[in-house]
């Protein structure tokens, strides 16, 4: 994403009060506490497929130099 290259310090500091404006203080921590636990599930989910995906891949017989598979 390239536009958020060109966000600096000042410019989240204003998207924060401007945040904390609309949504007040208690809906806030509930929106981050909410974001961070989406965050451990995906981390998790990704955890969990990276471990499916290696399983499969020793399964899969390995071939020979002469193409024929080991069983």
């Amino acid at each position: 994403m390239p536009f958020l290259k060109n966000i600096g310090s000042t410019e989240l500091i204003i998207i924060g009060i401007i945040l904390l404006i609309l949504f007040g203080g208690k809906k806030l921590s509930e929106l981050a506490r909410g974001l961070g636990e989406s965050g451990k599930e995906l981390k998790n989910a990704k955890k969990e497929m990276t471990n499916a995906f290696n399983d499969v891949g020793d399964e899969i017989p390995k071939k020979k130099k002469g193409g024929v598979a080991n069983v």
